[in-house]
């Protein structure tokens, strides 16, 4: 398959996925939208979309944002699979009519994750384990679109799908150690530096198996 990874910047890339894509066969097509402008959206098999700091509802700041928003319609109009990841499942929320809007308190570091009983029967997240500590980076969250299945709940919703092909998840599968790192560089976060950190080792082993696992099971749903 030829799989598109849209990106928002380079800190937030398809990182461990794509590891996965590629060594499952297929070909990755990074294309980052801030710099490169709208893709094609009839030429490839499936779709990634990453995080980025930007948000929704900042158009006037991100004017590519509307495109996003277009493809990703056009995208579940046409059935092409895709799967949104942190600011990815937001824009795809956003693009469906559902309300994205800054969280009760940002969520940095790993959260107990639950799998709704749609979420352990869907064909993508029902490769994760009913219960999960999820790895978050994210101040904003998404209310489920309607028409839109909720897979996943921690404090905030944490996944969901829209018909049968495209799939939003909050947490982030994808992340690598020293890519996370460098997001908390110059932020500032609700816990001591030195405590997510100790939290980020102890779990990335485990949380990174996941993340394969979740990929793995979307490519195979998009076959």
């Amino acid at each position: 398959m030829r799989i598109l990874s849209l990106t928002h910047s380079p800190l937030a890339r398809a990182e461990l996925f794509g590891d996965v894509v590629r060594d499952e066969g297929h070909e990755l097509v990074e294309w980052e939208i801030v710099s490169q402008g709208r893709p094609s959206a009839n030429r490839f098999d499936a779709v990634l979309v990453f995080g980025g700091d930007m948000n929704v509802g900042e158009e006037l700041e991100h004017p590519w944002l509307h495109d996003e928003y277009e493809l990703l319609r056009e995208w579940v109009a046409s059935g092409t699979p895709l799967l949104g990841v942190c600011l990815g499942a937001q824009t795809l929320a956003h693009a469906l009519g559902g309300r994205v809007a800054r969280a009760p308190e940002p969520l940095v570091g790993f959260y107990e994750t639950e799998l709704a009983d749609a979420g352990a029967a869907d064909p993508v997240l029902g490769a994760l384990p009913r219960r999960f500590e999820a790895f978050n980076a994210n101040a904003y969250t998404f209310e489920v679109p309607d028409g839109a299945t909720e897979l996943a709940r921690a404090a905030v919703p944490q996944a969901f799908r829209a018909g049968s092909h495209a799939w939003g998840v909050q947490f982030h599968p994808e992340v690598r150690r020293e890519q996370v790192l460098r997001w908390w560089q110059d932020e500032e976060l609700p816990r001591p530096l030195e405590e997510l950190v100790d939290e980020l080792d102890a779990k990335i082993g485990g949380w990174q198996e996941l993340g394969r696992r979740l990929c793995r099971a979307f490519l195979a749903a998009a076959r």
